[in-house]
C-alpha cells in the first residue's frame, strides 16, 4: 500500500476524530509502569542475600516484588491517568525500597554490573507453596534455556490503556456497529501490528544500553568491539538489552506468534506451549526428583515469549494469560521496549511517557494491514539493525520490500504525531505533548542527543568504564531518594502496610497447599 494513500487515511481518521464534537476524547488513559531494578553491593557485585523481607513477600505483593532472579526487584505501579501521579507514585517506592536496602544499591542501567557467570545469578525464590515453587521451577527453566546471566538484564515496561470514551469516537470513525469487547480487542491488535512496524523507532529515541561490561559478555560467550576499561561496545548502538545480545536471543528463533487476531495469537502461543522442543528435552524436566523445568516444550508458559509490546487482560487468579484473554478480550498493552535510564532516577521520565502515549495513539490510527512472515522476518531485522547501529549516518530500514532511509521514515512518523499531541494537549495551555515530541524531533536533527550517544560521550568524557560511570550513577540515585524531603508519609506507611500483608497472604497460601506439586502442575499446564 503506497504511503501517500496510508497518510490520507491516517489524516481522515484523526480529523473525524477532532470533529466528532466528543472534548478529550483521547485524554484520561489509564497509564502504569513496571521497572525492574537489579540489587547491589556497594562494590556494584550481585547481592546474594534474600529479598528483604521488610518490602514484603515477592510471592504476594502487588507493588514490590522480584521478576527473574532474587536479586532482581520489580517495582509495579497501579495505573493512573496522569504522567505525573505515576512518576510520583514510583518516586515513593524508590524511596521505600533503599529504606530497606541497608549497604545495597539498585543499579542505575538495563546491562548488569559485573557478573561472574550464571553462578552469580541468584535464582527468585518463592517459598514452599505449590505457586511459589512453579514461579521458582519457570525460571530455572529459563536459566537452564537462555542462562541466568541474560535475565538479569532490567528494563522498564509501560502498561497503557485508552480511555473507555474513545471507543465509541473510535467505531463511529471506523463505521463499525460493534462498539463492543470485540472491536476494542480488534483495535488493540491493529496497534500490535503497527508497533511492530515503527516500534524501532523507540530504540533510536531512547536506548540507552550501546555498551556493557565485558563480564556479561563473557558469560554470554559473545564478542563485541573494545570500547576500553573493561567496557564492549557497539559503536552506533541504541539498545543492546533490545539487539540479538540482549533479548532478542536466537533460542526463540522458531516460535513465531501471529498478532493479526486475538484467535491467531492465542493460536500460537499456545501451540509453542505444546510442542516439544528436541534441545530441551535433553535438559530434562524431572530429574532425580528435582525440577528443572515447568515442561520440554518451546515455550514453558506465556510470559517466556519475548516481545516488545504485549497484548494483556488482568488475570483471575490462577487463571493463564491466555486464558484472560480468550474470556475477556485484549485489557491494554504492555509495551517492553523501554530501557532503565541511567539518567533518570526512576529510570524513566515524563517526555517518555508522553511520548509512547502518542505513540501509541499513532499506532492505533494508522492502516494495519495483516502481516505475512515475509514482512515480519524484515520488521524482525530493522529493530535489531536500530538495536545494533540505529546511530549510523545513512542508515536505511526495510519498508513495504523497499529500502527507506531510517531518518526519512522517523520523521514522517513524528510529523504525523503532531495533530495527536494537540488533541491529548487539548485544555493545557503548557501543551506538554507537543514539547515531548519538539524534544523527541531534535534527536533526528542531531545524532547526540539521544540518550545512547550521550552515555558514550559521558564515558569519553570522565574516562571512566561502563562499570564505574553505572555503579557512581547508582550511589547518586541512592543518595537523591534518601534525602529526598519530606518524604510521602502517608504513602511510605502504606506500602509498610502491604509488606505485613502481603507476608500473611504468602503464610496462608503455604498453608492451604494441598495435595501433590506434580497434579498441582499438571493441572496449571493443562
Amino acid at each position: 500500500m503506497p504511503a501517500s494513500r496510508i497518510d490520507r487515511s491516517f489524516e481522515r481518521r484523526l480529523a473525524a476524530l477532532v470533529n466528532g464534537g466528543q472534548k478529550g476524547v483521547l485524554q484520561g488513559g489509564r497509564r502504569g509502569v513496571e521497572k525492574e531494578s537489579l540489587r547491589v553491593t556497594p562494590e556494584g557485585r550481585v547481592a546474594q542475600t534474600l529479598h528483604p523481607p521488610a518490602l514484603g513477600s515477592a510471592l504476594t505483593a502487588e507493588h514490590i516484588t522480584t521478576d527473574y532472579s532474587e536479586a532482581l526487584i520489580e517495582l509495579v505501579t497501579p495505573t493512573f491517568r496522569t504522567n505525573w501521579e505515576l512518576l510520583q507514585y514510583l518516586c515513593d517506592q524508590h524511596q521505600f525500597v533503599y529504606q530497606h536496602l541497608g549497604e545495597e544499591l539498585l543499579w542505575a542501567t538495563s546491562m548488569p554490573c559485573v557478573v561472574d557467570g550464571d553462578a552469580s545469578i541468584p535464582i527468585a525464590q518463592y517459598g514452599p507453596s505449590h505457586v511459589g515453587r512453579l514461579k521458582t521451577i519457570y525460571r530455572e527453566g529459563l536459566g537452564a534455556r537462555y542462562g541466568r546471566v541474560m535475565q538479569a538484564i532490567s528494563g522498564v515496561h509501560f502498561n497503557y490503556s485508552f480511555p473507555e470514551k474513545l471507543w465509541e469516537a473510535w467505531a463511529a470513525v471506523r463505521e463499525s456497529r460493534d462498539v463492543g469487547q470485540g472491536f476494542v480487542s480488534a483495535s488493540y491488535f491493529d496497534l500490535l501490528r503497527n508497533y511492530r512496524r515503527f516500534g524501532w523507532i523507540v530504540l533510536y529515541l531512547f536506548g540507552v544500553s550501546p555498551t556493557v561490561c565485558k563480564s556479561f559478555l563473557r558469560a554470554r560467550d559473545a564478542e563485541l568491539p573494545e570500547f576500553g576499561k573493561g567496557t564492549a561496545w557497539e559503536p552506533f548502538a541504541t539498545s543492546l538489552r533490545m539487539s540479538d545480545l540482549g533479548y532478542r536471543n536466537r533460542n526463540q528463533a522458531g516460535v513465531e506468534v501471529s498478532v493479526n487476531s486475538l484467535e491467531e495469537y492465542v493460536r500460537d502461543l499456545t501451540a509453542a506451549m505444546t510442542t516439544p522442543s528436541p534441545d530441551y528435552e535433553r535438559i530434562g524436566v524431572k530429574v532425580n526428583g528435582q525440577y528443572r523445568q515447568l515442561n520440554a516444550n518451546l515455550l514453558q508458559i506465556e510470559n517466556e515469549y519475548y516481545s516488545f509490546i504485549r497484548p494483556k487482560r488482568v488475570a483471575r487468579s490462577g487463571e493463564r494469560p491466555t486464558k484472560a484473554l480468550q474470556r475477556a478480550g485484549v485489557e491494554y498493552v504492555e509495551v517492553r521496549a523501554l530501557d532503565v535510564s541511567a539518567f533518570d532516577p526512576v529510570g524513566v521520565n515524563q517526555n517518555k511517557l508522553r511520548f509512547l502515549e502518542a505513540f501509541l495513539v499513532l499506532c492505533l490510527t494508522r492502516d494495519s494491514p495483516l502481516i505475512d512472515a515475509g514482512e515480519q522476518a524484515a520488521l524482525d531485522r530493522n529493530h535489531v539493525i536500530v538495536a545494533r547501529r540505529g546511530r549510523e549516518r545513512g542508515l536505511v530500514l526495510r519498508r513495504e520490500g523497499r529500502q527507506v532511509p531510517m531518518l526519512e521514515w522517523a520523521r514522517e512518523l513524528l510529523d504525523q504525531m503532531q495533530g495527536i499531541c494537540e488533541l491529548l494537549d487539548d485544555g493545557d495551555p503548557t501543551r506538554p505533548y507537543s514539547a515531548a515530541l519538539a524534544t523527541q524531533a531534535a534527536k533526528l536533527d542531531d545524532v547526540a542527543l539521544t540518550p545512547s550517544a550521550r552515555l558514550i560521550k559521558e564515558l569519553r568524557d570522565t574516562g571512566e568504564s561502563f562499570f564505574e560511570l553505572a555503579l557512581r550513577m547508582s550511589r547518586q540515585h541512592k543518595n537523591y531518594f534518601l534525602d529526598l524531603y519530606p518524604p510521602n508519609a502517608a504513602r511510605l506507611a502504606e506500602f509498610a502496610n502491604e509488606s505485613v500483608e502481603s507476608l500473611e497472604a504468602a503464610r496462608a497460601i503455604e498453608a492451604a497447599s494441598s495435595g501433590s506439586f506434580d497434579a498441582y502442575l499438571a493441572h496449571y499446564l493443562a
